[in-house]
């Protein structure tokens, strides 16, 4: 896959201030994701309700699955940090298995009584079931009771699916009935073992421009999404789209306090909550609406909203997106920086009808998700067509010592510990013009906006480079940072790029109809000697 121009760093103008201060504060005091979950071949769940937050300060009755007891330590993968499973999360834990397991997965109801029955459906598998009741869909658990499902993930599985209520799913989904299940494949091609991550703990480890001496912790769940070589991935992370309309869940709300006390099954204890005409409000990616989402993982302000969505990368590093439409709308959600490469749709891969050894998924400007789509692709950033140095390397200047050796694709790969490794050769020594605003004409290959009208306002952290001392490197100690030497942290301190993901349905980026929020989130791209740490 081609690395593409940046589309735009921007794609929108006049932002709140409120965004600015939350992207300076990602630049600071970053929090990360990754795809946190829970491991093994038998869970216990438990649909029960909650309130979840919302930016706007609403808390919200819902209903989650959550563990009926805490798993083992070890269970939590990859391991964090305040790990835990309560007894109702949205989206539900994140299930992470492996091909060819027989998972035994036990329901229980803890529902008000007035809400009947609830089930799992697990789309693309084989189950069967035992205890519970029939339902329409599935075996389904009485209010108090249990049912089990036996689910078998074929040999040959991968990639991202999802579950969520058979039950009443029009009001059972929408309450917050849904998860995530994450298969390991079976076998890992050789290929997939070494690549860009690989080599990030050496870089690391004898940096002398910063952070000495310290690793970087690898939180991948496997180094491959699926058993093909095409598959190789350094990062992932899981982002589940979804909606809530208040108006219904207050009407919930509403009646199960009025049914308080009732007794499951007898005449009026059930509830009647209409669900058409249907207004959502609020937009999440992984139960949260920005600027939420770029907290931490089990961040105690959530207790019941336990994942992130804040990806972070490094130049060149492939990083699987494991996408998912939980709710009841279609979501275009947007990538800047890259198109993504689909690997596979609901854990099958797109491969090509000439050469089955040869993956054929588009390249998607909108990884758009209908309900019950799952997806898995890659994106990647190299700063290729970007037509000026984002390393800052000058032959002016004496510090600018980084050489760029292009390998056979156009990029410098042959010096694996420099700060600039993956840099596109092309652009290296291209300059920023020296007027911040104007042509070609004002001294350089690129005009810059200014950040006074730039959605993001100071986008790259107060430099336009890439790395520790990279604006030093570039414009010398007393030089101007383009544009408008604008400065959001030290010169000789680290910097990077961010990137806005969102929604291209511009009703989704508000929260309760205000914007900034909704289904919006920050890519944070920097050099390599910067250390991800993913555990937050």
């Amino acid at each position: 896959m081609r690395a593409m121009n940046m589309k735009t760093l921007i794609s929108k103008t006049q932002l709140l201030p409120v965004l600015m201060v939350a992207v300076a504060l990602l630049l600071t005091a970053p929090a990360y994701a990754a795809a946190p979950g829970i491991t093994g071949t038998s869970f216990s769940l438990t649909a029960g309700p909650a309130f979840s937050s919302q930016p706007d300060g609403a808390l919200i009755y819902s209903w989650g699955y959550g563990c009926t007891t805490a798993p083992p330590a070890s269970a939590f993968l990859p391991a964090m940090p305040g790990a835990n499973c309560p007894t109702m999360q949205i989206p539900g834990p994140t299930l992470i298995v492996h091909a060819g397991d027989i998972l035994t997965v036990t329901l229980t109801n803890n529902l008000p009584p007035a809400a009947g029955n609830t089930s799992i459906l697990f789309p693309g598998f084989a189950v069967a079931t035992s205890d519970g009741v029939g339902g329409l869909l599935t075996q389904e658990a009485v209010p108090g009771g249990t049912v089990t499902y036996t689910v078998t993930v074929p040999a040959t599985a991968g990639g991202t699916h999802s579950y969520y209520s058979g039950t009443q799913g029009d009001l059972q989904v929408e309450m917050g009935l849904y998860g995530a299940i994450i298969v390991i494949p079976s076998a890992i091609p050789a290929a997939c073992n070494g690549g860009v991550h690989a080599s990030n703990a050496t870089a690391q480890s004898i940096s002398s421009l910063a952070h000495p001496g310290v690793l970087e912790t690898d939180f991948r769940l496997a180094h491959a999404a699926y058993n093909h070589a095409e598959a190789c991935y350094d990062r992932e992370y899981l982002f589940q789209f979804s909606e809530m309309d208040p108006i219904i869940h207050r009407a919930a709300e509403e009646q199960v306090t009025a049914l308080s006390g009732c007794t499951a099954g007898a005449p009026g204890c059930s509830l009647n909550v209409p669900t058409e005409p249907y207004h959502a409000v609020y937009f999440l990616i992984n139960g949260r609406s920005m600027p939420d989402d770029m907290d931490s993982n089990y961040g105690f302000a959530y207790p019941h909203q336990p994942y992130n969505g804040n990806p972070h990368l490094h130049p060149g590093e492939l990083v699987l997106l494991r996408i998912i439409g939980q709710g009841r709308m279609q979501h275009p959600f947007h990538e800047h920086g890259n198109h993504v490469r689909i690997l596979g749709r609901d854990g099958n891969l797109l491969l090509s009808a000439t050469d089955p050894n040869s993956l054929a998924g588009p390249a998607l400007f909108t990884t758009t998700t209908t309900p019950g789509m799952a997806m898995d692709g890659i994106f990647y950033w190299t700063g290729r067509g970007l037509n000026w140095d984002p390393y800052g390397h000058n032959p002016l200047n004496a510090t600018a010592t980084l050489p760029c050796v292009a390998d056979g694709n156009g990029y410098n790969t042959g010096a694996p510990t420099a700060i600039n490794y993956f840099e596109w050769c092309a652009d290296h020594n291209k300059a920023l013009e020296a007027a911040p605003f104007g042509d070609v004409a004002g001294g350089g290959p690129v005009s810059l906006p200014d950040p006074n009208i730039m959605a993001l306002g100071a986008w790259y952290g107060g430099s336009a480079y890439l790395g520790p001392n990279a604006t030093v490197r570039a414009v010398g100690s007393t030089g101007t940072i383009p544009p408008s030497g604008t400065v959001a942290n030290s010169p000789t301190g680290e910097a990077g790029f961010a990137f806005m993901l969102h929604s291209h349905n511009e009703r989704e980026i508000t929260t309760n109809n205000i914007f900034p929020g909704g289904m919006m989130m920050i890519m944070l791209v920097d050099s390599r000697e910067f250390v991800i740490d993913e555990s937050k």
